[in-house]
């Protein structure tokens, strides 16, 4: 945690994190200051570059995205270049909401978001497979959703 983030900061990035439609006097009466300063307080922080940006988080359930994979990947090499068209292409892919270079025995992993297991076939089959770097894929169901948040654990990481 940043040594510049009162204890009062923290409090209103969390506040924020959990509801960034509430308003500055709303997070003011929240955290117990007056709107002025809190304004300042989050104009700061966001100057400060603490808040990517302001989102509505969608209800994929009600959307009717209902299949949720983790897949691991590993690439024919790991070249500079292979690496370079394969993070390009991810990005590009909508059904992937999230990538990451992995340590160990996968190159990365990758959040897909798709209405079903149709849908997902697809996807692989047509657009993820069609990838040359990609030599290997491993796909994962998830089942059950236990936790999803987007807030990360500001209180515990002072």
């Amino acid at each position: 945690m940043s040594a510049d983030l009162s204890r009062q900061d923290v409090n209103i990035l969390s506040i924020l994190q959990s509801d960034a439609s509430k308003t500055s006097s709303e997070v003011a009466d929240i955290v117990g200051m007056s709107q002025s300063p809190c304004w300042r307080r989050i104009n700061r922080i966001e100057q400060d570059g603490l808040i990517l940006k302001k989102v509505a988080v969608l209800n994929r359930q009600t959307l009717g995205m209902d299949l949720v994979v983790f897949a691991t990947v590993n690439l024919t090499t790991s070249g500079r270049q292979n690496l370079v068209e394969f993070e390009s292409s991810v990005r590009n892919f909508d059904e992937v909401v999230e990538c990451y270079t992995m340590t160990g025995i996968w190159d990365y992993m990758l959040k897909i978001i798709v209405k079903d297991i149709r849908n997902y076939e697809s996807f692989v089959r047509d657009r993820l497979l069609a990838l040359p770097m990609i030599r290997e894929l491993h796909s994962h169901i998830a089942v059950t959703e236990i936790k999803n948040t987007t807030e990360l654990p500001l209180k515990t990481q002072l």
